[in-house]
């Protein structure tokens, strides 16, 4: 069992760093940028070139699929700013309701699910 360690007031954990692998870089960039990701081309070395954003809070970086690697199932979930207006620029949406609050999934161009919520203010 696992068993949730006493609340705090500021979190013991945070993530700073997501990696997420794309088929077609360029298309995947896009669409994080209709979410509010504002991302720069980078370069470390000889390695490939990939996109970085420091949005969030966290370094999120995108890179191109390496040859023969399978993309992954991994799911994510943003809340944003101007959801409706969001929304409105993505094709595939399905919503439903957990917890009460409303959350939209859409299907990032790697066939991931990215949760989307409404940024209480």
């Amino acid at each position: 069992m696992i068993e949730t360690p006493p609340e705090r007031d500021a979190p013991a954990l945070q993530i700073t760093l997501l990696v997420l692998r794309c088929q077609a870089l360029e298309v995947s960039k896009r669409f994080y940028e209709r979410l509010g990701f504002r991302f720069v081309k980078e370069q470390h070395g000889d390695g490939p070139i990939h996109y970085a954003s420091q949005e969030a809070g966290m370094v999120f970086e995108l890179y191109p699929l390496r040859e023969g690697e399978s993309v992954d199932n991994t799911r994510l979930g943003f809340s944003v700013p101007n959801l409706g207006e969001i929304l409105a620029n993505l094709e595939t949406v399905n919503r439903r309701t957990i917890a009460d609050e409303m959350v939209y999934i859409a299907q990032d161009p790697d066939g991931r699910k990215v949760e989307l919520r409404e940024r209480a203010t």
